[in-house]
């Protein structure tokens, strides 16, 4: 089977230095853009179960430990709810410090703020790599159409013939550069689309799981308007203190 004259391979062999570095560019931030897609992805999937039990299991428990346990580690609700018990903790530990200036609410209320910026901060981390890709993409490979349109123009020129031919390879070739910036910048804007949308809902379920940890550890009991039916939103807080 004889290979196309104008397919990718013929693009690579007869390109010059700066057509083979734009689509050795364009390669490269495609890969970069699809791990942070799929890195994101698995992030937010794991975020999501461990949203669940945040909503439901953690105010299932008899005890705060037991709350703790439902968590798991490595995601942001159990972050903040040790965040909150931290707190706790240590306001109860160092009485007759300058920090007792602030009541026990104001100060689980800047620990949890903080754990909340803390995982708002990690949640964007890669959003800037697929801002980039998707925005810039475009521009690449239309640099690489134009420097391969030039060549092919010059070589039309040099030649003297400018048949359909002569003209449709070069040509073809360099629009293919449009075509794999376009194919890089596609997946990288929905991508980016997607993930700001499940950063915000994962942020949104932080906010209203620190504001009934909140209620907790100030007044002892889960806020009312926190509460969906899932336990009654009392849990004994055992090393809280």
């Amino acid at each position: 089977m004889q290979a196309s004259p104008y397919g990718l391979a013929n693009l690579w062999q007869q390109g010059d230095l700066v057509t083979k570095s734009v689509a050795v560019l364009l390669i490269a931030m495609s890969i970069a853009s699809w791990y942070v897609i799929v890195s994101k992805a698995l992030q937010l999937l794991q975020y999501r179960r461990a949203a669940r039990a945040a909503g439901y299991q953690f105010w299932d428990a008899t005890t705060l430990q037991d709350g703790l346990a439902t968590l798991g580690s490595n995601n942001p609700f159990a972050a903040l709810a040790n965040a909150g018990v931290g707190a706790m903790q240590h306001h109860s530990a160092h009485q007759g410090h300058l920090h007792d200036e602030l009541s026990v609410s104001d100060w689980v209320t800047l620990s949890l703020r903080q754990a909340i910026d803390e995982v708002t901060g990690k949640l964007q981390t890669g959003m800037a790599v697929l801002a980039s890709v998707a925005s810039s993409a475009p521009f690449v490979g239309l640099f690489g159409t134009v420097w391969g349109i030039y060549h092919a123009l010059v070589a039309i020129g040099a030649s003297g013939q400018a048949s359909i031919d002569h003209v449709a390879g070069p040509v073809g070739e360099a629009l293919i550069m449009t075509a794999l910036g376009l194919a890089v910048a596609i997946p990288a804007s929905f991508g980016y689309n997607a993930l700001v949308r499940g950063n915000k809902n994962v942020t949104a379920r932080l906010h209203k799981f620190g504001f009934d940890l909140h209620a907790l550890f100030v007044t002892g009991a889960r806020s009312s308007t926190g509460r969906d039916g899932a336990g009654s939103g009392k849990l004994a807080i055992v090393g809280a203190a």
